[in-house]
């Protein structure tokens, strides 16, 4: 007896251990073909088949991006029955071919299987708004910034950005508050209505003082009226130049070494004005000269007695702040921006970072 329990035994979990169910798709990829980007979401459904003598159960399906939303049969699926999974393709702002995947998480055997959803969109033509987004009274520009990024201490930079007159009159565009180191002109100066034409701003860094990062906000002028609530940002980051020096020049160059790039002050209580000292030496065989020290914000007023002067190899000297913690609570980070004659690393950000607690200024 015991015997024949035995052998039906090992007879039932052999059945048992190749019960189990199969998942059959339609396909395993997808070809939407070219498509416009106006004709909005894309959706394919995939026909599943459970081909097993179990139930089948679609766990879970993870897309390859976010542009893509998977949908599926979520009760279990009988053998011999059928369900779906669905791909819904998001083609909005995402011009040109595209290729994605879906996997798919089962019950059966294998685990995952991944499904394949490609195709090509076609841009859509974009409208006068979304070319020129930053309107100004019967104009429109580009953008509201216009960035000449790196400019050269010794050297002048263009810059252009189109306009187009959107009105039915003729628009006359000119620039108020613009610096003596900045040009900026319209050509042509008036603007037939629907006319485009070009802002062509020339930056002189020769003229500007500054150093690093600067940054003006320039007033426009149509037909004559300033407009008051409106403001044309130019930003630029003057850096020196370094192109002409030899390698005998740039080995004997002086470098900027500070101890530590980063203060932490800890805890400290609200509105209190907290000093950091930043510690560097001039590791260089020539003379170490600070260019320009700022901050990334007025809460953190930085000292400006190095700014300037020079420091000899093997010297070294401090940059010294105060951070106001005024009304911030828990974390903050600070930076000060340092620009020196080191060619190989002529700004150095130095970060003060500090635990705001207003609770303790209370106390």
């Amino acid at each position: 007896m015991k015997r024949l329990f035995l052998i039906l035994s090992v007879l039932l979990g052999g059945v048992m251990v190749w019960s189990q169910p199969v998942m059959k798709v339609s396909s395993s990829e997808h070809d939407f073909g070219k498509f416009k980007e106006e004709a909005g979401r894309q959706t394919y459904d995939f026909s599943v088949t459970n081909t097993g003598d179990q139930p089948l159960v679609i766990q879970n399906i993870v897309a390859s991006c976010g542009c893509t939303t998977p949908d599926w049969t979520k009760n279990p699926i009988p053998p011999k029955g059928t369900g779906k999974i669905t791909a819904i393709y998001d083609p909005a702002n995402r011009p040109g071919p595209f290729n994605k995947t879906l996997s798919v998480y089962t019950n059966s055997k294998p685990e995952v299987m991944v499904l394949v959803i490609k195709g090509e969109v076609i841009p859509h033509e974009k409208t006068v708004e979304e070319l020129f987004t930053f309107p100004v009274g019967p104009v429109r520009f580009e953008s509201n910034h216009l960035a000449f990024t790196n400019v050269k201490k010794n050297e002048k930079k263009i810059r252009v950005m189109q306009v187009i007159n959107t009105s039915s009159a003729p628009a006359k565009l000119t620039f108020d508050n613009v610096p003596s180191y900045l040009t900026l002109k319209a050509n042509p100066e008036t603007l037939k209505p629907g006319q485009k034409g070009i802002v062509e701003g020339t930056y002189d860094a020769t003229k500007n003082p500054a150093w690093g990062n600067v940054s003006d906000m320039i007033k426009i002028v149509t037909n004559g009226e300033v407009q008051q609530t409106v403001y044309y940002y130019v930003s630029a980051n003057l850096v020196e130049d370094f192109s002409g020096l030899s390698k005998e020049e740039l080995a004997n160059a002086p470098v900027f070494t500070v101890e530590s790039t980063t203060v932490d002050l800890g805890k400290i209580a609200g509105s209190t004005a907290n000093n950091v000292e930043f510690k560097f030496t001039n590791t260089g065989k020539r003379d170490l000269i600070i260019r320009n020290i700022r901050a990334s914000c007025g809460c953190t007023a930085v000292q400006q007695g190095t700014q300037g002067q020079a420091i000899k190899p093997g010297e070294s000297g401090s940059i010294k702040a105060t951070f106001n913690s005024g009304s911030y609570t828990g974390k903050v980070t600070k930076a000060i921006y340092v620009n020196t004659n080191d060619p190989k690393n002529s700004e150095v950000v130095l970060m003060l970072t500090a635990d705001v607690d207003q609770g303790a200024a209370k106390n």
